[in-house]
């Protein structure tokens, strides 16, 4: 039996993989800095230009914040959201881009606003100067930075939780659980509830593995509120700003008194009524902070350094200001029953000293294990939820992840401690055919649809799933840069024929009437925005633009829809696919419709991998059989 390799040796590895990726991804930033023109940066939704400026101010944590707007392309879905690091420049007469020598920070964004903090007030007076401003994304350091410090404390661990832990993920070690009768949620399904009792009677780990429509996000809600039963306060975290709103909100609709550290991606009220910054502001003490707060600033305005009792009252002011932020600060932490926060966010100072029982880590499969590793440093038990079998990832270096960076800490705790693990078996989403495949190809048949959805449809006698073979038409793909990929007009074309022809047999009027709604999905970014705007100008779907939403599969993550026509795009002669190869993509795409799955895609090119020839005849068969 060949030794078991040290935890150290591993982290340590998994160390110099990050590394590399951070290298790949920053020397990726940089080229696209100096070889992409704006224009690509705007359309690729990493840039605003041109920018107008609004207000500034401070907010509610003290912060100097700068909202912009952007007048054009808003139709581009932008990915600026909290906590993302953006730099501005300026554009002169001779278009020679110009970046201002800092970066700052996304406090949140909309559609067309963005309020941005500042660390400087003489970075105002820059952006002012500026004639023709604009904002991108800058590359990141911080959450490479916090991944590398906590592989560097769980490589020197000892004596202590984390090095117990660590231990335990890494050696094929037992788990310890506490024995008592199951707990009955007669409202939950029989692997629903086997789900909440493994959670709850875990000391170290515990795995909700949610394959699609199985009700993860209820089951680990439940798995919360039941563990808030017993302990004072949880600390629930996920890789996205988007997966810790989607479970926050679930949470707060539940009763549960939720704390928010950071900005919700999509800012809307119910959202932003429970983060820290709204939670804050609205504190009986806080109209006396912003008094001392906006004293202290006028008084270093004036700048009387040479006068000893200008000193005296500006540090009794300050030492004032800290002491009622301390209080409102214990008071916001020591109710809060569950404190929600991103992984990286979880090194948030106002958590300094804060220890938690359990940690829930949603979308767990979606985070690399250093990411995990953050937040593990507060905890002394783990709970993930997640789907190994969906959405990896996101490891840009081809060598880190050769190496096996983008192994999760899940997959590493699925193989080293299988009995923690309670697969989701029922399914609540797709009609029985939709689910079929994916439940044979990815979860050994285990999962199975519930009574209620496994024959919906919305037409009589209609087939579940279908696939256009666009082979011999004619349509091939053509690339538009790495960061697009490929596109496929003619196939995209036909897309909205067919959706066209299918809204027909269902009926305009019935459509409306239902509110059926529809999702488009393609792996490349260049398709969706071509197919984007083809819908956009064409009067068919006018009544309907409200109800179609376009995206790549990495956007349609977690969300469903009645009907799904997906544009798989490739269409070449040496049956080259690409990423169409990471079949967990394909896993989330082909499981996001509830009624109705049409897939267009050159069988020829397709059908040469094994995947999509088992799909391609599993269709088949469905049509024969209907």
């Amino acid at each position: 039996m060949s030794q078991a390799v040290s935890p150290i040796l591993l982290l340590q590895k998994q160390k110099i993989l990050l590394q590399k990726e951070y290298e790949a991804e920053r020397d990726e930033f940089r080229r696209q800095t100096e070889t992409v023109g704006i224009r690509r940066k705007v359309k690729r939704g990493d840039c605003w230009f041109p920018l107008r400026v609004g207000r500034h101010y401070y907010n509610s944590l003290n912060q100097l914040v700068v909202e912009v707007f952007r007048d054009e392309d808003t139709e581009i879905e932008h990915n600026f959201e909290y906590g993302r690091q953006v730099m501005f420049f300026d554009i002169d007469v001779r278009e020679e881009i110009h970046y201002l020598p800092f970066t700052s920070t996304v406090s949140y964004a909309e559609e067309t606003r963005m309020v941005i903090v500042l660390t400087d007030s003489a970075h105002l007076d820059r952006i002012a100067a500026c004639t023709h401003l604009g904002v991108q994304l800058s590359f990141d350091e911080t959450t490479h930075r916090l991944m590398m410090e906590a592989l560097d404390r769980v490589i020197k661990a000892k004596g202590n939780r984390l090095a117990q832990l660590r231990d335990l993920f890494y050696n094929h070690s037992r788990t310890e659980e506490f024995t008592f009768d199951p707990i009955r949620f007669p409202w939950l399904n029989s692997t629903q509830e086997a789900a909440v009792n493994r959670v709850l009677r875990a000391k170290d780990v515990a795995i909700v593995h949610g394959p699609p429509g199985t009700g993860k996000t209820t089951t680990l809600v439940e798995a919360i509120y039941e563990t808030l039963r017993r302990e004072n306060q949880v600390l629930v975290c996920a890789q996205s700003n988007m997966a810790v709103d989607w479970i926050s909100e679930r949470l707060v609709d539940r009763g549960v008194e939720v704390l928010r550290l950071g900005n919700p991606a999509r800012v809307n009220d119910k959202m932003l009524s429970f983060t820290y910054e709204r939670r804050f502001e609205s504190h009986p003490d806080y109209p006396q902070l912003w008094a001392i707060r906006k004293a202290i600033r006028e008084l270093q305005a004036q700048r009387k350094r040479s006068n000893q009792s200008f000193h005296d009252k500006l540090d009794r002011l300050k030492s004032r200001a800290t002491e009622l932020e301390m209080r409102i600060n214990n008071e916001l932490m020591g109710t809060a029953r569950v404190i929600a926060c991103t992984l990286a966010g979880s090194a948030n100072r106002l958590l300094d000293g804060m220890k938690f029982a359990t940690l829930f880590i949603d979308e767990a499969a979606q985070a690399l294990e250093a990411a995990c590793w953050i937040a593990m440093r507060r905890a002394n038990r783990l709970i993930l939820a997640g789907d190994h079998q969906q959405l990896p990832p996101t490891v840009k270096s081809i060598e880190a992840l050769q190496g096996g960076l983008g192994e999760t800490l899940m997959e590493r705790i699925v193989k080293s401690n299988p009995q923690v693990v309670t697969l989701l078996q029922v399914q609540y989403r797709m009609n029985d055919a939709i689910m079929h495949f994916s439940s044979e190809w990815f979860y050994d048949g285990r999962v199975q649809s519930a009574p209620d959805v496994k024959f919906r449809s919305i037409l009589d006698l209609d087939t579940p799933i279908v696939w256009i073979d666009t082979d011999g038409m004619d349509m091939k793909e053509e690339f538009v840069g790495e960061n697009y990929g490929r596109i496929n007009k003619g196939e995209a074309q036909l897309t909205l024929e067919t959706l066209h022809n299918y809204f027909e047999r269902i009926g305009r009027q019935r459509m409306l009437d239902e509110r059926l709604d529809v999702g488009i999905i393609s792996p490349y970014r260049a398709q969706v925005q071509y197919l984007r705007r083809q819908i956009r100008h064409d009067d068919y779907f006018k009544p309907f633009r409200n109800a179609i939403a376009v995206n790549t599969v990495d956007g349609f993550q977690g969300q469903e829809r009645d009907i799904i026509v997906i544009s798989l795009v490739r269409a070449n002669d040496d049956g080259q696919i690409g990423f169409l190869r990471d079949l967990r993509r394909m896993n989330v795409a082909i499981t996001r419709a509830r009624m109705k799955l049409i897939i267009l895609g050159d069988t020829s090119t397709l059908t040469r991998h094994p995947f999509y020839r088992k799909l391609h005849q599993y269709i088949q068969q469905l049509s024969l059989n209907q």
